[in-house]
């Protein structure tokens, strides 16, 4: 006992902070690192002196020899410490742990000494070093912990490494200070730049200045379990608690469905490091960290199905009298279509958010409307009915939009357009996915079937104004009736449809395609049997040639008569010369 107090008393005087002649360099650096061995383990000889006087010489001078010299030796380590903190700053810095953690061999030596025999030329020298900052600081908490001064080991580290984290939020943009109340008070443009700017910090904060220091807690204080924990929670749970209680504080706020997109995006980046908030924050004195974010959650969660329940009253409750000229597209259908499509973006998340929230309706949805279960499982998804049933919902308050036209071709007409552009966004959209192929093909059905009834209101007196046999023996007379009867006809459908839209170019060729085929070959067998007999007289009774109705049908649909290859006013005797 007494040699190993003489060669602790060697080694450790020589580095006395208090002597007069003290080596002022640090016994870590390079050019010292024998002797820090050897000083580290003229302390452990020390503290088997120390613990063997305790046990049998209680009362010799030899103990107080040998306190007196590990007190000595503590006060070194501390400075040590200190210094090896403040000058590893950079190398320490959670990003430079966190990204060399799990590629540098050395971060799971257990000892100052493993780092001193590893001469391995495959470490980049930015985790040499930082290996070695750890390596050191770990071998000097061990040896203060051990010898009963893991307290000031504690506040050392804790004072240093909590400025770095703090500063670090700080820079991100973590504001300390915003309360629920001040959140509630500011303007939307305001909040949600505050909200942009979250979402960038939280990655960085949790996956590298959360996960670096927990990699650094557990290296360097790998020796206690409770220092590990109490240092990691001191230095953290301040700044976790203000990042987390963040998105919670924004959902408590009075949220519009116009914000939904952005509370969304709280949920997802919540979500998604979920498991790694989990893992980081995994101590007993962090699980206040762990509650705030589940709690954000939950009230993001809460927010998202009470915007989307106010969405869908908001449809239901529309109650615009606008008449969209020439039966184009509502600006309800765009808004609610643009919206749910941006919804359909979010189908991880919200699926999460509706599992456990069954759809409230009078009756279940129509199978005819969502497609066979058997083809489409995906239809049958929480997700996807909800959705399917908000585009329902918006078609049942189209259909009484389409009432308010007074002519019902025209009724006609605005239900297929919009019901196409509906269609348009669902293909454009991950809503095709959603949804799936029977809900496209029965919609698309439905379309046909409204374009089938605009067409046959639309044209009805035309198509009654030819003879139902083009070919038949008629009287003069008769075929005079009927040129001016077609001719009427035509002319009084063409001039009212010359302002109808079909915005859709495809829907737009169908019905055309339709309408030349119903109305075209009728037309050009009687004209061609008939509009040259006796022309002398019915010439003044014959306005258009086949040619012409076809330059005429070109033009509509773009809200303008004059707009396409037959640019002539309707009536205006425009026959060829045959």
């Amino acid at each position: 006992m007494e040699e190993n107090i003489e060669a602790a008393e060697t080694c450790i005087t020589k580095w006395d902070s208090n002597a007069s002649y003290c080596n002022l360099a640090s016994l870590f650096s390079e050019p010292n690192r024998e002797e820090a061995k050897q000083y580290l383990s003229s302390i452990k000889g020390l503290q088997k002196a120390m613990q063997y006087l305790a046990s049998h010489q209680s009362t010799s001078h030899q103990l107080l020899r040998a306190q007196t010299l590990m007190q000595t030796a503590m006060k070194r380590l501390r400075r040590e410490f200190n210094q090896i903190l403040k000058s590893s700053r950079n190398c320490l810095d959670p990003e430079s742990v966190s990204t060399h953690s799990s590629s540098t061999p050395s971060l799971s030596r257990s000892s100052f000494s493993d780092f001193e025999e590893d001469d391995s030329e495959s470490i980049p020298e930015a985790d040499r070093v930082s290996s070695a900052a750890m390596a050191d600081l770990r071998a000097i908490a061990e040896a203060m912990i051990s010898a009963g001064y893991g307290k000031e080991c504690f506040k050392l580290y804790k004072t240093v490494r909590k400025s770095i984290i703090d500063q670090a939020l700080y820079n991100l943009g973590v504001d300390k200070a915003l309360s629920f109340q001040q959140i509630q008070k500011m303007e939307w443009e305001t909040l949600e730049a505050k909200i942009k700017n979250w979402l960038n910090a939280v990655k960085v904060a949790v996956r590298t200045l959360f996960y670096g220091e927990r990699i650094l807690c557990d290296k360097v204080f790998a020796i206690s379990s409770a220092i590990r924990e109490s240092c990691f929670t001191d230095i953290t749970k301040e700044g976790a608690l203000h990042l987390f209680g963040f998105p919670e504080n924004v959902a408590k706020c009075k949220n519009t469905p116009e914000k939904m997109f952005r509370i969304l995006d709280l949920y997802e980046a919540v979500s998604d490091l979920w498991p790694e908030i989990e893992s980081i924050f995994s101590f007993e004195s962090t699980s206040t960290v762990r509650s705030t974010a589940v709690n954000s959650l939950v009230r993001l969660g809460d927010a998202v199905r009470t915007m989307l329940t106010d969405f869908e009253t908001a449809i239901q409750k529309d109650s615009s009298k606008t008449r969209v000229p020439g039966g184009g597209i509502h600006p309800l259908t765009r808004y609610v279509m643009n919206y749910i499509s941006f919804l359909a973006d979010y189908s991880g998340v919200l699926s999460d958010i509706i599992a456990d929230w069954p759809l409230s309706v009078p009756s279940p949805l129509p199978e005819s409307y969502l497609g066979s279960p058997n083809k489409e499982e995906s239809i049958c998804s929480p997700i996807s009915v909800r959705l399917a049933w908000l585009i329902l919902v918006m078609l049942c308050k189209l259909d009484g939009k389409a009432e308010m036209y007074k002519d019902v071709a025209l009724s006609y007409l605005f239900l297929a357009n919009n019901l196409q552009y509906v269609i348009s966004k669902v293909r454009q959209s991950n809503l095709k996915l959603l949804l799936g192929d029977d809900w496209v093909t029965n919609h698309e059905q439905k379309v046909s079937k409204y374009a089938s009834n605009y067409e046959r209101i639309g044209w009805s007196k035309v198509i009654a104004s030819l003879p139902e046999n083009p070919t038949a023996e008629i009287q003069v007379d008769q075929v005079m009736d009927h040129f001016r009867n077609f001719n009427s006809a035509f002319e009084e459908a063409y001039k009212k449809q010359s302002s109808w839209v079909v915005p859709d170019p495809k829907l737009r060729d169908e019905i055309k395609i339709s309408f030349a085929r119903r109305i075209g070959p009728v037309y050009k067998e009687f004209f061609d049997n008939y509009g040259g007999v006796q022309l002398q007289v019915t010439e003044s009774f014959v306005k258009y040639t086949p040619d012409d109705l076809g330059n005429y049908c070109s033009d509509l649909f773009f809200g303008s008569a004059s707009s396409g290859s037959g640019s002539k006013s309707v009536g205006g005797g425009a026959r060829t010369s045959r």
